[in-house]
């Protein structure tokens, strides 16, 4: 754990050396237009008398919440339910459930709030606290042809899915009272503030020109990074590299991942935030990604173990949907193809040779495929990014636009920073208040009976 340690404080220091070495050039870099999945970065977020609402944006717009909501109930519980051992699996999936209730409770009475209305670069305002002000006919000017309410839940989705990624990296051995604790402040103290710095109407790297169309940074990359601080503070589990941990049932985790590639349509084409080209576009670019990396990453185990896994497969598929998220209003069909078999193979890498470095106990994966994943797609966003997706500004190294690569890594850096310190001091107040860890014995016999009453027959 020590060799962890020195790793993550070294990867602190070179992270804070790269975001003052890139912020005198991001002051003399003309920023390029917001994306359009989160659109006009000066205007406003309060409610435009002027907008008009479009029948058919809201009707793809309801369609594309229950598809993401979809992914974390069931698709997530399900997917990583099947990767713990039968004693952990009911408190696996009751980690996903609750983290959906307790989440949409917060972003009603204040995440809401503080990530999508005008405030300043750093947090939003109070506008829309319990949802104030919110009416039938009201709007947010970040999505102005569809109900705020509309727009509200869809953003709740994202808010929900975030956290319980986390909950992956910390599987067998978190209290629920702690991980109830944990959760909950880190959806207001990180997740809110991140979305904001990302997409929120005046968030400072929305302005700086940071390309996120769907949650690169603010999802994929969030979540991971704090699974990886969370994995550190708790130590790993007992009987970790000893003792065979294999997966409960991987029919489950097959048909949950099934159903988050399925709601990852709703995640990422549903970014566009309107039925229209850009989101054809971005479901394509997803489907496409998507299965090159299942590909690539089935292929990279077949030749370095011998024999192609159901759970390496599947792994592979949600790396590709990672990845291609940041890109997927971005990108053409070729980039999404490079996009793909990078995310499959860097991701595989980051799942074994990384893991197994760094002897970190990430129990299912959340920082080798989502931190690695969201940060390779976060990259390559601005190496393919194309001009003719979403307007002038909007290319990348191959298109012409160098500098959108360095305006990426300095997305990514500040996400991982802010990331790293945020999560450290969540996770060691709540283990300084009610703890963060099971008893050994607890943890020996599994947390299902323990921690619910309840166990699989």
């Amino acid at each position: 754990m020590k060799s962890a340690y020195l790793v993550l404080q070294r990867l602190m220091l070179a992270t804070s050396i790269v975001l003052l070495l890139t912020l005198p050039a991001m002051a003399q870099a003309p920023a390029p237009t917001a994306p359009a999945a989160t659109a006009a970065a000066a205007a406003d977020a309060a409610p435009s008398a002027a907008a008009k609402l479009d029948s058919g944006d809201t009707a793809w717009m309801l369609t594309s919440t229950a598809l993401v909501l979809m992914m974390t109930i069931p698709g997530l519980a399900l997917f990583y339910g099947g990767m713990v051992r039968k004693m952990n699996v009911l408190a696996t999936v009751m980690q996903s459930f609750a983290v959906t209730c307790l989440v949409t409770v917060l972003w009603v009475v204040i995440g809401y709030s503080f990530a999508f209305t005008a405030g300043s670069p750093f947090l939003g305002g109070t506008s829309r606290l319990l949802l104030f002000g919110m009416t039938v006919d009201s709007v947010n000017d970040l999505a102005k042809t569809i109900p705020e309410s509309v727009y509200m839940t869809f953003q709740m989705t994202f808010a929900i899915i975030t956290p319980a990624l986390i909950c992956g990296a910390f599987a067998d051995r978190m209290k629920f009272s702690a991980l109830l604790w944990f959760i909950g402040l880190w959806s207001v103290c990180v997740y809110a503030p991140i979305a904001h710095f990302v997409w929120g109407p005046d968030g400072f790297l929305n302005g700086a020109g940071v390309l996120d169309f769907a949650g690169g940074t603010v999802v994929h990359i969030n979540s991971g990074v704090a699974g990886l601080v969370a994995a550190l503070v708790m130590g790993r589990r007992r009987g970790f590299a000893v003792e065979p941990m294999p997966p409960h049932n991987l029919v489950l985790s097959v048909i949950g991942a099934s159903l988050l590639w399925v709601g990852w349509f709703g995640f990422n084409a549903g970014s566009a935030v309107a039925a229209n080209g850009n989101a054809g576009m971005a479901m394509a670019v997803t489907q496409i990604a998507t299965a090159t990396a299942a590909l690539a990453w089935m292929f990279a185990e077949w030749v370095v173990k011998g024999k192609p896994s159901v759970l390496g497969i599947i792994s592979g598929a949600i790396a590709g949907l990672v990845a291609i998220t940041p890109a997927s209003g971005f990108v053409d069909p070729r980039g999404a193809l490079i996009i793909g078999i990078a995310a499959g193979v860097i991701c595989y890498w980051g799942t074994t040779g990384l893991k197994h470095a760094m002897r970190y106990d990430d129990s299912l994966d959340a920082f080798g495929v989502h931190g690695v994943g969201g940060t390779v797609g976060a990259i390559l966003t601005g190496v393919f990014a194309v001009a003719w997706v979403g307007g002038e500004g909007k290319s990348g190294l191959i298109d012409g636009n160098p500098h959108q690569v360095i305006i990426q890594l300095y997305g990514v850096v500040v996400t991982i920073v802010y990331d790293v310190i945020a999560s450290l001091i969540l996770l060691k107040l709540v283990d300084a208040t009610v703890g963060l860890r099971v008893d050994a014995e607890v943890e020996r016999e599994g947390l299902d009976l323990a921690l619910h009453g309840e166990a699989v027959q």
